[in-house]
């Protein structure tokens, strides 16, 4: 039995994607994201209001409490809106699986699916930054001797010309060790420039050589995209021309696609098993759909002042039968419209379906497959109908399908024929 293969993958999810992203922003404009904003704003003022009243003094606190209480209450309405807006929106979702899918053109034009490389940016571009060059050093500026004043007055008559000349002597000395030390310096400058250029030529290597090694894991990245492109553009080319020759593992592979675009409400998860035989032209098809379990068994909720809580009254057993049956015959419906509609050149002429569910036995404890429909669909026959004023229980059987009486309860059909077998 077929699974989704790696385009059909692809579809389906690009399809969850895009239906979140659908629902997020419907929820953004519709009551339940209006009741989200009214709860979390009761909620906030519930809070400062229990604030102020733990703050409050005596006289005070028995309006700010009752304050309180009120605003908790408005917070507690608020989820009850926001509970019950979801319970609204999945009966919509479940009463419209059917519907759904009508306005829309189930095939799929695979030379949409062709490949186009996607190479992100070179990611080391401070690496083509070139090293900068060696600034030249400044040469320092010479000593200029500075002779010590001489003295004057009775300065000069008390052994002022003697010290004059010693400190004249101890300038001269220091003077020429300045003037000594400045020649060094000066004659040190062409080596530190050659050593600074010679560091810098030392880093500007390395970063050609981090750069090249950069540029070459970045050109293996992108040529190994390429061939991943390539490649799946190669295999896209073979699906397109075997599914024009009615080949089985191309019509498998579509039929694979097709089933992948198909989103449903997420309560219900939905799986497919399906092999295609090119020599009768039939699709053998079974539809996995989630346990009856799965679904909420709230009819709605709402909140009892009296003990603070928020109860839910349930669905009637009834209901939540009628409920069920109606998704499994919407289903069986949907995926045979969805196959024959985007087979476009008809080379699926009959498809034998399943629908069904898998639950343990509670006498073995052991996973079973119970199935809920068995039906055999003439391709010419079934495009003749118009699915928006049918009722999906009374198509099916129109078609001689096996019916579960039961499936809520888990009551499964004794047999499930295909084409073939009729």
């Amino acid at each position: 039995m077929g699974r989704r293969g790696f385009f059909a993958e692809i579809q389906h999810q690009n399809k969850q994607a895009a239906r979140a992203r659908e629902r997020q922003q419907r929820e953004q404009h519709r009551a339940h994201a209006a009741a989200v904003r009214e709860m979390e704003r009761a909620q906030r003022q519930a809070e400062r209001a229990a604030a102020a009243a733990a703050r409050a003094s005596a006289a005070e606190q028995k309006a700010a409490a009752k304050e309180a209480k009120r605003l908790h209450q408005e917070a507690q309405l608020a989820e009850v809106d926001a509970l019950n807006t979801q319970l609204a929106e999945l009966d919509e979702e479940l009463s419209s699986i059917l519907a759904a899918t009508l306005d829309v053109d189930d095939y799929v034009e695979l030379e949409t699916l062709r490949a186009v490389p996607d190479h992100p940016p070179f990611p080391r571009t401070d690496l083509e930054v070139e090293t900068p060059e060696v600034t030249p050093l400044a040469s320092p500026p010479e000593p200029v001797f500075s002779e010590p004043t001489p003295p004057t007055g009775i300065g000069n008559i008390f052994g002022g010309k003697k010290k004059h000349a010693a400190a004249v002597e101890s300038a001269r000395l220091t003077f020429a060790q300045q003037h000594e030390a400045w020649q060094a310096e000066l004659a040190s400058l062409p080596a530190r420039e050659q050593e600074q250029q010679r560091q810098r030529e030392v880093a500007e290597q390395r970063r050609l050589d981090e750069l090249k090694a950069a540029r070459d894991a970045y050109a293996s990245e992108c040529q190994l995209r390429e061939l991943e492109t390539a490649d799946a553009n190669q295999q896209l080319d073979s699906l397109i021309a075997g599914l024009a020759a009615g080949e089985h593992d191309a019509v498998t592979q579509y039929v694979g696609i097709v089933l992948g675009n198909a989103v449903y409400p997420e309560w219900l998860d939905v799986e497919h098993e399906y092999e295609f035989d090119p020599t009768t032209s039939e699709l053998t098809l079974t539809v996995l759909i989630a346990r009856p379990d799965s679904l909420p068994g709230e009819k709605t909720y709402k909140y009892v002042k009296a003990k603070d809580e928020i109860t839910a009254t349930a669905l009637s057993k009834k209901a939540q039968k009628d409920r069920y049956a109606s998704v499994v015959h919407q289903v069986a419906l949907r995926v045979l419209h969805e196959i024959f509609e985007a087979d476009r050149a008809g080379t699926i002429q009959t498809i034998a379906l399943q629908v069904a569910t898998e639950a343990r036995d509670p006498a073995t404890g052991s996973e079973q497959r119970i199935v809920f429909v068995a039906v055999a669909a003439e391709r010419q026959a079934f495009l003749e109908f118009d699915l928006r004023n049918v009722i999906p229980s009374a198509t099916l059987e129109h078609l001689g399908a096996a019916l579960s009486k039961n499936p809520f309860e888990l009551v499964g059909i004794d047999s499930a024929p295909g084409v073939r077998a009729t």
